[in-house]
């Protein structure tokens, strides 16, 4: 079985510290591994996911860094248009931007979620089965990229994730059809009908989390202590929380 810790911080800026800490660490360690060629890792956004950001872009484990061979990845995404600033992607750019302008990262090296292509008026004029094949598309496109990267059975070397309130994390809410997904060929789905918006979201499924190497969860704040709470308390209850192991 998974070994599943708990690690409690004082405060929303030392949890930031601890994880930026952890991941550039887990990804040094992990290049240093013999034959090891690249480490793949799915990052996220969010209030949290932003404070790390910024406390690796602070780190001077940074230059201790080969970022030439890790590979970013996002573990959901609003299915917005790719200059919107809810775009986790947007969001994350301001850390990596630093490392491709420095050099340090290839731009390839970035694998961002599809975007939304279409203007504001189609947006507005689509059905919701318009959306359906849209999302779906997007889901694909991932998936494909995933696959062809990572190889058949696409594995990260590090998933973060950040949790909201109501205990979603990636894109994936209690009670919704997505957490329910457990085939192991369906690696990325899309959201329509968000409880939180924006209403449309692409995200990894369970079966693609439940492969990686190391997932990393963390949260901050008193509105998310009971969601944690929860999802520890019942585990693979997608109906109370959001499935998560």
């Amino acid at each position: 079985m998974t070994e599943r810790k708990t690690v409690v911080y004082p405060n929303p800026q030392v949890l930031a510290e601890a994880v930026a800490a952890r991941t550039l660490l887990t990804i040094i360690d992990l290049l240093a591994e013999p034959n090891r060629k690249r480490v793949d890792i799915a990052v996220t956004g969010g209030t949290d996911g932003n404070r790390v950001f910024a406390a690796m872009n602070a780190s001077p484990l940074n230059d201790a860094v080969d970022w030439s061979r890790v590979h970013v990845w996002w573990g959901d995404e609003r299915f917005v248009a790719a200059d919107d600033d809810d775009r986790n992607a947007k969001q994350a750019r301001r850390f990596l931007n630093i490392l491709v302008e420095r050099g340090l990262m290839p731009e390839e090296n970035i694998h961002e979620m599809p975007a939304d292509t279409r203007d504001a008026a189609q947006i507005a004029a689509a059905t919701d089965e318009e959306n359906d094949a849209v999302l779906a598309d997007a889901a694909a496109a991932y998936q494909k990229e995933l696959i062809e990267q990572l190889g058949e059975e696409p594995t990260l070397d590090i998933a973060l994730f950040g949790v909201g309130p109501d205990a979603h994390f990636a894109s994936l809410f209690p009670g919704r059809s997505e957490v329910l997904i457990d085939d192991p060929h369906v690696l990325v789905a899309g959201v329509r009908d968000s409880p939180k918006p924006p209403p449309l979201r692409v995200t990894l499924t369970v079966p693609m989390i439940a492969r990686s190497r190391r997932t990393w969860v963390f949260a901050s704040g008193e509105r998310k202590a009971d969601a944690v709470a929860a999802a520890f308390a019942q585990p693979r209850n997608p109906h109370t929380t959001n499935g998560l192991r």
